[in-house]
């Protein structure tokens, strides 16, 4: 799986990037989270609210934090 953060770098996107990878590590789900902070490249995603979390090039979440619940069950399904 594929896990990609995009945020320029505010204190929300920090938040999820930390927190994907906290889910990540704790539910030993088998992927490759990077962090996006190029703006020409979360735009190419159609994002114009961040953060956002891309999986498998597909974006699930935008504009918001998500709970640790929440953000495990979009990586599980």
């Amino acid at each position: 799986m594929e896990i990609k953060i995009l945020g320029p770098g505010c204190p929300k996107c920090k938040i999820l990037e930390k927190l994907t990878r906290e889910v990540v590590e704790q539910s030993g789900i088998e992927a490759t989270v990077t962090k996006v902070e190029d703006i020409v490249a979360i735009m190419n995603y159609g994002v114009m609210t961040t953060p956002a979390l891309v999986v498998n090039e597909k974006v699930v979440l935008k504009g918001r934090v998500p709970s640790a619940e929440e953000l495990k069950k979009l990586l599980i399904n």
